[in-house]
């Protein structure tokens, strides 16, 4: 039961990405979203085989579709694909002073 609060489990990647075209149609997606398989010659079958191949669009898709569908939406993520929470804090402290003597400090 790990899917319980998963809003997009169940839903195939092909039917969530019919619905996103028929909603908003192929120029508007790809100016949502500025990726070339949205932009240059779209089609169902081309941007499924970029959007699995490719995390980082595939979550942009999904967020779109979530917040189009008004479902939950998951945390903001970094490029790396990690949730910003997850994230330590950096230390405030300052930099020791390595190499002082060569630089005169």
């Amino acid at each position: 039961m790990t899917q319980v609060n998963n809003p997009l489990h169940g839903i195939k990647l092909e039917d969530l990405l019919t619905d996103l075209v028929d909603h908003y149609g192929w120029e508007e997606l790809g100016r949502r979203i500025d990726i070339r398989c949205f932009n240059h010659d779209p089609s169902i079958k081309s941007s499924l085989k970029f959007l699995r191949k490719t995390q980082w669009a595939r979550d942009k898709v999904e967020y779109l579709y979530l917040k189009m569908n008004k479902l939950p939406l998951p945390a903001p993520k970094d490029y790396d694909g990690e949730n910003r929470a997850a994230k330590p804090q950096k230390s405030k402290e300052p930099l020791p002073e390595v190499n002082a003597k060569i630089w005169g400090k």
